[in-house]
């Protein structure tokens, strides 16, 4: 079986990241005309294969990719499940005419609600790709061993390449606070927390609901996506650049080597309207374009990225907009299957250390 390592020679990876990473240090203006190529490019292939086209909108940064594409003449439907964003974006999508979905279907036909999404997998905390390695340590099968012990110790085995302080590691500070699930198997003495962790909110609410619709509509998407924002895509976007065309996954991102400071003159150029939730975009002391509101959004009661966020953070945010709602999240949203207890986000704020 090829590791990792061989995998990436075989596709001249570390080449290919360092002609993206020239590409990055280019000027706007280029960036701006590259996006435009690769947009066309990629609408050009779609075209041969008989493929049609949309945009995921969410925040900011997708409904900057839907209004530039539709400035360069590419007239791409919009989708979103709006309602998950706040409500400053859903008033944005309702103006643009974005199409509005809704969450995946369970088993019983009836559609996933996101507390009962919290209630049965766990709370998206951390980030995405934190929460799967929790939550692969929270269900251990034989199949996951090998990832089980390279989240633990970095050690990856044969797939791997067999490397010895690999990204797989989880950091030392979450270890502490989530790796106890592997204590017996690893003689570790880490912590266990009183609520689970997930990855799967995003899937069910969002993924699953864009991807049905795009094998309904035999579509393919524009997506807003940066490497620049790191995260665990950025790498792909890195190798595979902006338009890729795979056997499972065909998707263009325009703005693949943007910057956010990139992004934010594109908006202005645009004159894009931005949702109140991010304020307005100005330069600050070190000329600096930001927003003077949230610098980046996802769902209401989303917990990836709060541990990078100053206070007010999101969750003060949604207290001073609507208080009702915040209590319910932060106390009302989960039930603890051994006490009966209402519990929320505040149970996993106080335990990693977010003030509110």
């Amino acid at each position: 079986m090829e590791n990792v390592l061989e995998k990436m020679e075989r596709i001249d990876g570390k080449r290919k990241i360092a002609d993206f990473i020239v590409k990055q240090k280019m000027d706007y203006g280029f960036k701006v005309k590259y996006a435009t190529i690769r947009a066309r490019e990629f609408v050009r292939e779609c075209d041969m294969r008989d493929l049609n086209y949309h945009v995921s909108v969410g925040g900011l940064d997708s409904i900057t990719l839907f209004l530039f594409l539709k400035s360069i003449g590419i007239d791409a439907p919009g989708i979103s499940v709006s309602y998950l964003e706040d409500l400053s974006i859903q008033r944005i999508h309702k103006q643009l005419g974005i199409e509005r979905l809704v969450s995946a279907v369970k088993p019983d036909g009836t559609r996933w609600t996101k507390p009962q999404i919290i209630q049965e997998f766990g709370f998206s905390v951390l980030s995405k790709e934190i929460a799967a390695k929790i939550e692969t340590l929270a269900n251990p099968t034989e199949k996951n061993k090998t990832v089980r012990h390279a989240i633990i110790t970095g050690e990856t085995g044969e797939y791997g390449g067999f490397q010895k302080n690999s990204r797989m590691k989880m950091s030392q500070k979450w270890l502490e606070k989530f790796g106890g699930y592997a204590n017996d198997y690893e003689g570790t003495n880490y912590q266990i927390p009183n609520f689970k962790v997930s990855s799967k909110c995003c899937y069910y609410l969002k993924e699953k609901p864009c991807d049905d619709w795009a094998k309904e509509h035999n579509s393919v998407p524009f997506l807003g996506l940066m490497a620049s924002e790191g995260g665990r895509r950025a790498k792909s976007l890195m190798i595979n650049g902006c338009n890729y065309f795979g056997k499972s996954t065909i998707r263009s991102a325009p703005f693949a080597i943007f910057s956010r400071q990139d992004l934010l003159q594109l908006a202005i150029d645009l004159n894009v309207p931005v949702p109140e939730i991010y304020g307005t975009i100005e330069r600050d002391e070190n000329g600096q374009l930001r927003t003077t509101g949230a610098q980046r959004t996802g769902c209401s009661m989303c917990g990836f990225g709060i541990q990078l966020e100053k206070r007010p953070h999101r969750f003060d945010q949604l207290k001073e907009r609507n208080p009702k709602e915040w209590e319910y999240w932060m106390y009302k949203c989960c039930t603890d299957e051994l006490t009966g207890e209402k519990y929320g986000w505040a149970r996993v704020l106080d335990y990693i250390g977010i003030g509110y």
